[in-house]
């Protein structure tokens, strides 16, 4: 269902969530001081305005209100990106995600009513973590402390077996990862049977924590 995102602040991080949101087919505004950072959203957004979010008239002039979602990406200036967003809050606006700088800002926008507080350099590092120590993971996901989704490519010496035989059958299985979905190809078979067989070319996605995903690399060596 296409939704009216507003994304506030055009650094790495804002300009990622911007295009993401718009390719996924949602209509995007994106809103910098910078006019460089504008100018370098401009077809990768449906609008993009230079002006200053704090300024309570410019986001209803902008019909920021009628938003389904907001992402404030104000990392370095912390009082702007609280002050943003509790206009947001002020605006309704349904959901709000906000970038943090550190753990002190997380704990505040989570205070004033932002409905998702991202860490980006925690989570990267997390991720980057998982890709680098565990062979065949191609990309993690954090959900929770210590426990996220990953995309991994099978061990050969499971191919062709099934997912009960290397023992991803379910949470309750020898490894205690849950297989979300195989991808196949331009195909993806969702919460696949505990008899679906593992083919080349596979990457299994499965629900688990750290110490689990290195358990079955360990052992499937």
């Amino acid at each position: 269902m296409k939704k009216q995102a507003v994304v506030i602040g055009l650094g790495r991080f804002g300009s990622s969530m911007a295009q993401e949101l718009y390719q996924a087919g949602h209509d995007v505004l994106a809103i910098d001081q910078d006019e460089q950072a504008v100018q370098d959203s401009m077809g990768r957004v449906t609008y993009a305005v230079r002006g200053d979010a704090t300024n309570r008239a410019l986001l209803e002039e902008l019909g920021v209100q009628n938003s389904d979602v907001a992402v404030v990406s104000i990392g370095s200036d912390v009082q702007a990106s609280i002050l943003v967003t509790v206009l947001l809050k002020s605006l309704q606006i349904p959901f709000i995600i906000a970038r943090s700088a550190n753990q002190i800002h997380g704990d505040t926008l989570e205070r004033i009513g932002a409905d998702r507080v991202v860490h980006p350099e925690e989570e990267t590092g997390r991720r980057m973590a998982h890709l680098e120590f565990h062979d065949g993971v191609i990309d993690y996901m954090f959900i929770a402390s210590d426990y996220g989704i990953t995309q991994m490519r099978p061990p050969d010496n499971i191919i062709k077996g099934t997912l009960e035989e290397a023992g991803l059958s379910g949470p309750r299985d020898k490894y205690g990862l849950a297989v979300l979905a195989i991808r196949r190809g331009r195909e993806c078979v969702l919460v696949p049977s505990k008899d679906e067989a593992i083919m080349p070319g596979d990457i299994l996605v499965v629900a688990g924590n750290a110490e689990q995903v290195g358990k079955f690399h360990l052992a499937t060596r």
